[in-house]
């Protein structure tokens, strides 16, 4: 069983005047990522999904509860043996993040609980890492993409590095981390944006991080010719260990003193995969 854990960080506003070189993806609060596609599995999103509620009128999670995590159905909760029923509850959501290698949405541990809701799950996991301050132990549960996450302390990273061995799964050039970083803080954005901040052409690296679903197609802007905006995906948040992109670091070079909420046609998700690319990169719809 493989945990998450924290590396240092080599993604900074200094990485951006760098020589061009490959370099490992490396979130600001020092999380390694990404993994291969067999160690990881996407992340569904809770947002926007209700809670079923009883013909007596008590709510609760059962099979009406919105499809999330790639099942159709929540799962009716399983049978409690006589040991397994003087387990607390807290142990049991505890055992679950600590099985998976990958972020858990409050609202899929609530349905595998089968009883109480979002809010008591993450009561829970604030009453473990208090427990887990109050011990000692060299790791906390943090929250990743919407989703919970067991990661070790940063103080470790000498020791778990070694262990480790820590590979070079995913290389970005420095051009890449440019402009991921221009996309991140200025998106909605505009290619010729992107390249106005960048003085060179983006378009073949916006599709190689198109490729590497860390930049998606999120609508058109209202203006002439209708230029396609460019912006983030959950796969960036999990690979830089952000919650949600309020978390990224304040740089005064890439956030524009007083932005203006841009006017745009949203892209339905479904249709972002299967939009081409021109020769010089930039997709068409």
């Amino acid at each position: 069983m493989r945990k998450r854990h924290n590396i240092p960080t080599q993604l900074d506003a200094e990485d951006t005047a760098g020589s061009v070189q490959a370099v490992d993806i490396v979130d600001e609060r020092g999380h390694l990522g990404p993994r291969t596609d067999d160690e990881t599995d996407s992340v569904a999103d809770e947002d926007g999904v209700g809670v079923a509620t009883d013909v007596d009128g008590s709510s609760g999670i059962g099979a009406d509860a919105a499809v999330e995590g790639g099942y159709d159905e929540a799962p009716d909760p399983p049978e409690l043996t006589a040991d397994a029923s003087e387990l607390t509850t807290e142990s049991i959501v505890e055992a679950m993040l600590f099985a998976s290698d990958s972020p858990i949405t409050p609202l899929r541990i609530a349905q595998i609980l089968g009883a109480g809701g979002v809010g008591e799950v993450r009561k829970h996991v604030a009453a473990l890492n208090v427990r887990y301050g109050q011990t000692g132990a060299s790791f906390r549960i943090e929250e990743i993409a919407k989703g919970y996450q067991m990661m070790t302390l940063p103080q470790y990273n000498v020791w778990v590095g070694q262990l480790l061995k820590v590979r070079r799964e995913t290389k970005l050039s420095q051009a890449s981390l440019e402009t991921l970083a221009v996309v991140a803080y200025r998106q909605p954005a505009m290619r010729v944006e992107i390249e106005e901040i960048r003085g060179v052409g983006a378009g073949v690296i916006l599709q190689k991080l198109r490729e590497m679903n860390l930049v998606k197609i999120v609508g058109r802007a209202e203006e002439i010719g209708r230029p396609l905006l460019y912006g983030t995906t959950k796969r960036f948040l999990e690979v830089f260990g952000l919650a949600s992109l309020d978390d990224l670091p304040k740089v005064e070079e890439l956030v524009p003193p007083e932005k203006q909420a841009r006017v745009y046609t949203p892209v339905p998700e479904q249709e972002t995969l299967a939009v081409p690319a021109d020769v010089d990169g930039e997709a068409a719809l």
